[in-house]
């Protein structure tokens, strides 16, 4: 008898090889985004984009450090002062954001990732006010003392315990980054490690502060329902006498060497139930026009119960209970990664040539007009879902900007996704996925010997 999600997964498999039973539909336009662009004498960007749609705004504040730009041996200090820059101030208690967010019916969070740390809320459009001078106030007095640091590093290590050390495969999430790059940053793990954060000193802390945290290294994005007049001399009032800091910005300069040949890890979990595999390649900036195909293959591979990966590994094979890939896009070089937890009783080695032998069918087989529109489809759908409100508006004019460098991208690149072609992913497809650019891990359940 044929279940109804094998008779779903048939069905679609016979229309991706036939090809699309109706003419292609024309390409979506999404609304640009009318944003205003403009630079204080600080250094601070700002962007903002007036919409009236509710009477709400979003305040997001990128800062262009993220955990590459960690000291070298102190692992996680940009993930640290994404939580303590909810600690006092000058001119505020330990968590007057949540007051003045949660309290007024609104929200707020925070988040670090490899090239950026972000600061966002929403709140009620008549509070946007006391918003911006509370963002300028924890910019420019945030108070970095021995209690503050101490609080919020033993908070940032017992994350590390809960999503690295207790999770089965959460060493895996590290591994996956450390054998993947020899050189560049990225191979520090983002949240840090214990050991590293339990040697830092107060100083070291507060002299990263006033490395990254100024003015002419943050953008400030306001969308949403607002006067532009009285917004912009709010943040000429509370930004604008930040003074601007005369020291150059450090970059990172270090190039992650090319891959000459593939690289092989066994590696062991202590409490890992079930063997798992990830593989990994190199590819372009988030900034390339690769990006696009790129991000489609991703899509085609491992983008729900239909893709070809889960297709063909947890139901054909049965091989696998869970498989995903990851077009992990980023500021100076990307990575583009397989993760698979196998089912009981199958070996690794099979798991991972049929791993290998769906890369490589996308390699050498033009990928189909109707599989392809499908994942275009989904790819836009979730970007417009995502403009769908005003946070959604800041995050991708925000990403745009600090990430990509550009925030006119905003407006373009939805339609430079949609005319990628079959050609264009089999190009990129066997620019990358050859095997001397490859790493692979096999994760494997602590031997008992």
């Amino acid at each position: 008898m044929i279940r109804p999600r094998q008779l779903v997964l048939l069905l679609w498999t016979v229309l991706a090889a036939a090809g699309p039973l109706f003419s292609a539909a024309p390409p979506l336009k999404m609304p640009p985004l009318k944003y205003r662009d403009r630079m204080l004498p600080n250094g601070l960007r700002v962007l903002t984009v007036e919409e009236h749609s509710s009477p709400t705004v979003a305040i997001q504040i990128w800062y262009h450090v993220g955990s590459k730009d960690d000291p070298e041996g102190r692992s996680g200090f940009a993930h640290l002062f994404e939580h303590m820059m909810f600690k006092s101030t000058r001119n505020m208690p330990a968590e007057m954001l949540d007051r003045l967010t949660e309290d007024v019916g609104g929200y707020n969070n925070a988040f670090t990732a490899d090239d950026v740390t972000v600061y966002h809320e929403v709140v009620p459009s008549n509070y946007l006010q006391t918003l911006i001078w509370a963002e300028a106030d924890r910019l420019a007095s945030l108070n970095i003392d021995q209690p503050n640091f101490t609080s919020e590093r033993d908070v940032v290590k017992e994350e590390f315990r809960q999503s690295y050390l207790a999770p089965p495969y959460g060493k895996l999430s590290l591994l996956i980054e450390q054998r993947s790059f020899t050189q560049h940053p990225y191979k520090r793990p983002g949240i840090g490690n214990i050991e590293e954060l339990d040697a830092a000193r107060l100083e070291e802390v507060q002299a990263f502060h006033a490395t990254y945290y100024r003015p002419d290294n943050a953008t400030l994005v306001v969308v949403g329902d607002f006067e532009p007049r009285q917004l912009n001399q709010w943040i000429d009032r509370f930004f604008g006498r930040i003074p601007k800091v005369s020291r150059p910005l450090p970059r990172v300069g270090v190039a992650e060497p090319e891959r000459t040949r593939e690289r092989r890890y066994t590696e062991q979990g202590t409490n890992v139930p079930l063997p798992a595999i990830a593989a990994t390649y190199l590819i372009p900036p988030a900034a390339s026009d690769e990006a696009y195909p790129l991000r489609i293959a991703d899509t085609i591979l491992s983008g729900g119960e239909s893709s070809r990966l889960y297709r063909a590994l947890v139901y054909e094979q049965q091989l696998a209970t869970s498989v995903s890939s990851n077009a992990d896009l980023r500021e100076d070089i990307s990575l583009f990664s397989f993760r698979l937890v196998l089912a009981s009783d199958k070996k690794p080695e099979d798991a991972e040539r049929s791993l290998l032998a769906e890369v490589e069918r996308l390699r050498e087989q033009p990928v189909g007009s109707a599989e392809l529109e499908k994942a275009k489809n989904q790819m836009v759908t979730a970007q417009l879902r995502e403009r769908e409100t005003p946070a959604g508006k800041a995050s991708a004019l925000g990403y745009a900007a600090v990430v990509l460098n550009n925030p006119s991208r905003v407006n373009t690149d939805l339609g430079r996704l949609q005319v990628v072609t079959a050609a264009d992913v089999q190009r990129v497809m066997r620019k990358y996925f050859g095997d001397a650019n490859r790493v692979v891990i096999h994760y494997l359940p602590e031997s008992r010997d």
